[in-house]
């Protein structure tokens, strides 16, 4: 089965799962209404947005000399610092990390960027028990499932559908649906997790070149209890995370809480300069931090597709993108869902294992009018899209270039653009179109999988204008 046909199935599941869409309609139309309210005036809004891009564009700019000023503050400061180009490198500098501290169990908090590098499945084939402490984390680790979003990796389950993970894999706590208790359940679970585990994994959300300081947003406390609990901390992120100044955060901070959950803040926000130090009662004996390249430097060198990484990872754009209420993030089939997973999958694993993404957009444009740091989103997916299937020699670092062009397709369209380009074999298709129109196709390829295939009118346009006596130019 091909991209193309594993993509279609995938689809195709979705969308005869009537549980599945009620729950994805439910969740984000409550998120959609909360960030609503957050930005009354349009115009502080907007100003907040190019406040944001400015700070994310200027980050990516200069991103090669950040990154070696962080380095050498958190190198100052005490915090260990690791380079990989692949998942394969960062898994393995982890898991070298964790045998060196003698670490067999591990909690950890949210990352997108682990999920990337398979991670936990990973170090557990070496041995290492990891629990994720994150609750919706949590819940899809029990369900051996992918997130299906990268903020709220659990909103594809209902409370029900939760409720029955905890009864199957924690018979001993009384069956609830109640979401406060079930939450209460969850967290005397983990409490023990913290307090016991010999190390704490987390993401990073922004990395601060001027103070070498690593910036965690999160709501649920287990952040901070990952980070701190254990003797040892290892953070991973993306070398694009790095901003250049402390004052550039706030800014971002703002519009990310807002635009992820509809919160003027988060319950925690979590700044990490250094291990603990003496006289200190708590805090890590040990810190590291794990900056993963993964094809982002590819991205770099195209000045329009470099615009994708200026992305916050708040999932605004997913939460009002109509295909993925839809379909639900488990449709893509890769780590990123939604418009962003559209313009940064393809890229950062090939067009030719994610090109057939960018056909789940309607170019709606909405990704784009809610993006916090405006992203122009539809205008890189549709630019994603020609590049799948364009045959002329091109510079650009996509990989995969051109794999999805087919040649029957693409001649047919030649066809169509020869058609259009000469007037008098224009009038004689058109004359062809209308005469013969009892011989077109009942079926189309797919565009008549859900539609009835058009037939031609009896008489082109042309014609009944000069029947009412309209002369041609």
């Amino acid at each position: 089965m091909n991209q193309t046909q594993a993509f279609h199935h995938r689809i195709d599941a979705a969308l005869h799962n009537d549980q599945l869409r009620h729950n994805f309609r439910a969740a984000l139309t409550g998120i959609m209404a909360r960030r609503a309210e957050q930005f009354p005036d349009d115009g502080q809004l907007q100003a907040l947005r190019e406040q944001a891009r400015q700070v994310r564009a200027n980050s990516l700019v200069g991103q090669p000399d950040l990154l070696e000023r962080l380095e050498e503050k958190l190198i100052a400061n005490g915090i260990q610092v690791h380079w990989a180009e692949s998942p394969e490198q960062a898994n393995a500098i982890i898991q070298e990390i964790l045998a060196a501290a003698a670490a067999k169990t591990v909690v950890k908090g949210k990352s997108m960027v682990s999920e990337e590098t398979g991670l936990n499945d990973y170090l557990e084939r070496h041995g290492i028990e990891v629990i994720e402490s994150d609750l919706g984390e949590y819940i899809i680790q029990l369900a051996k499932e992918p997130p299906s979003h990268i903020v709220a990796p659990a909103i594809h389950k209902n409370r029900r559908e939760v409720a029955e993970l905890f009864r199957q894999f924690h018979p001993e706590i009384p069956y609830t649906e109640d979401i406060d208790e079930l939450t209460q359940s969850a967290r005397a679970i983990l409490r023990g997790k913290f307090a016991n585990a010999d190390a704490g994994i987390s993401g990073v959300n922004f990395a601060v070149a001027e103070t070498g300081t690593l910036c965690l947003v999160e709501n649920e406390g287990n952040g901070r209890l990952s980070t701190t609990a254990p003797r040892l901390h290892i953070a991973i992120t993306g070398v694009e995370k790095v901003v250049e100044k402390l004052s550039d955060v706030p800014p971002l901070l703002e519009i990310l809480t807002k635009s992820a959950t509809g919160q003027p803040i988060t319950t925690y926000f979590n700044m990490i300069s250094r291990p603990r130090q003496p006289g200190e009662l708590d805090g890590p004996e040990a810190v590291h931090l794990v900056l993963l390249d993964n094809g982002r430097s590819r991205i770099r060198i195209d000045e329009e597709l470099l615009e994708t990484l200026r992305c916050i990872r708040c999932g605004a754009c997913i939460n009002h993108c109509p295909v993925y209420v839809q379909l639900g993030g488990h449709a893509y089939g890769t780590v990123y869902p939604g418009p962003i997973g559209l313009a940064l999958e393809p890229q950062r694993i090939g067009l030719d294992k994610a090109g057939t993404l960018t056909s789940a957009c309607t170019l709606c444009g909405a990704c784009g009018e809610v993006c916090p740091v405006k992203i122009p989103l539809p205008k890189l997916i549709n630019r994603l899209r020609a590049e799948s299937v364009q045959a002329h020699h091109s510079t650009t670092p996509l990989a995969g270039r051109g794999s999805l062009r087919k040649p029957g397709e693409a001649a047919v369209w030649r066809l169509w653009q020869q058609l259009n380009s000469h007037p008098r074999l224009y009038r004689l298709f058109t004359l062809a179109a209308t005469r013969l129109r009892w011989l077109t196709p009942g079926r189309l390829g797919g565009w008549t999988r859900y539609r009835s295939a058009p037939r031609p009118a009896a008489r082109s346009l042309r014609e009944l204008a000069r029947r009412e006596g309209f002369a041609d130019e």
